[in-house]
């Protein structure tokens, strides 16, 4: 197939999948969520390996339940909040397959997935497979005893669900040792996502956009766990911090920075696959231009009258001549 990329690994070979996370305490909604989508994974396929990280309330019983490997001790920040670069260290070394993937624990997969990861793992020995989610509105926990319940979950995804941007990152498929270096990110704040995106295209590896083969159903929760909410979770100390260890913009890609596209089960070329997207520039540059043109025309600004008081007096008055 023209645009799709030669395999550099033996086709047909055995490709199973070690899927690692980490969670909130297992208590009521959070409960459900999480019980559903590690049970999911646990569907994939028999080899697959499913390790939940972290000592939370609940988890050591919900593993025991599902038959999923439980580690409790992880390093944490000094606010408590787990530490990806120790996740990420200990997953590659304890994990049975050379594939592995961390997803969020709110994301559920289908069982095609086990055949979409091996679809994207013939591209490179060293690969990273990424892409978008459906926000998902899922009450209650699944019944996966029912035979028809993949079925039932896609139809309510496709239907009532709604496909991310591309600026969020829930899973991350990847082969072992493609992160055998991490600054200490800690989970549950944002910026981590996109620098391992950046770091695996640093690298050269492929990096293959997913979406249009993966369903990965994110169900939609609340941001109370963070006292701030959502907004709390972007401006915090935490989150600041993971920015500073990050490298600043230049090292925050997001899907869009793809270099591959998985679709049908197969790997292509993206087009314009070394291109940076402009709105990326934009988003770098935009906010630091603003500010030193604001700077550099400041005494100019003020000798014409032309500061903050006076247009925001300007625009006041303008309103009431509008409002009469």
């Amino acid at each position: 197939m023209r645009g799709s990329i030669q395999s550099l690994v033996p086709k047909g070979q055995k490709r199973m999948l070690t899927l690692f996370t980490t969670a909130k305490p297992f208590r009521g909604d959070d409960l459900t969520r999480q019980r559903n989508a590690l049970h999911s994974w646990t569907l994939l396929h028999p080899d697959c390996e499913v390790i939940l990280f972290g000592d939370v309330p609940g988890g050591r019983e919900v593993a025991a339940e599902l038959g999923i490997r439980h580690v409790p001790d992880v390093l944490r920040s000094e606010y408590g909040s787990v530490r990806l670069d120790d996740m990420f260290a200990r997953a590659q070394e304890m994990a049975r397959h050379n594939l592995l993937c961390y997803a969020n624990c709110d994301i559920i997969f289908l069982d095609s997935f086990a055949r979409e990861v091996a679809a994207a793992a013939d591209c490179s020995k060293t690969f990273l497979m990424i892409g978008q989610r459906w926000d998902t509105p899922i009450e209650g926990p699944i019944n996966f005893a029912e035979p028809s319940w993949q079925m039932h979950l896609r139809e309510e995804a496709l239907r009532a669900g709604k496909m991310h941007s591309q600026a969020a990152v829930d899973y991350f498929v990847f082969s072992r040792g493609l992160y055998s270096q991490m600054p200490p990110f800690v989970i549950g704040r944002v910026y981590w996502d996109h620098w391992l995106v950046w770091r695996a295209r640093s690298m050269g590896a492929p990096v293959v956009d997913a979406t249009a083969d993966v369903l990965a159903i994110h169900q939609n929760h609340d941001h109370s766990y963070h006292p701030a909410g959502l907004e709390g979770l972007r401006i915090d100390a935490e989150s600041k911090r993971n920015r500073a260890l990050a490298g600043g913009q230049w090292h925050l890609y997001t899907i869009e920075h793809a270099t591959h596209r998985l679709i049908d089960g197969r790997v292509e070329d993206k087009p314009r696959r070394w291109h940076v997207p402009f709105t990326f520039f934009l988003g770098t540059y935009a906010s630091q231009a603003w500010y030193w043109i604001l700077k550099s025309t400041f005494k100019l600004r003020h000798a014409l009258g032309l500061h903050r008081s006076t247009i925001v007096s300007a625009d006041e008055r303008a309103r009431t001549v509008l409002d009469e």
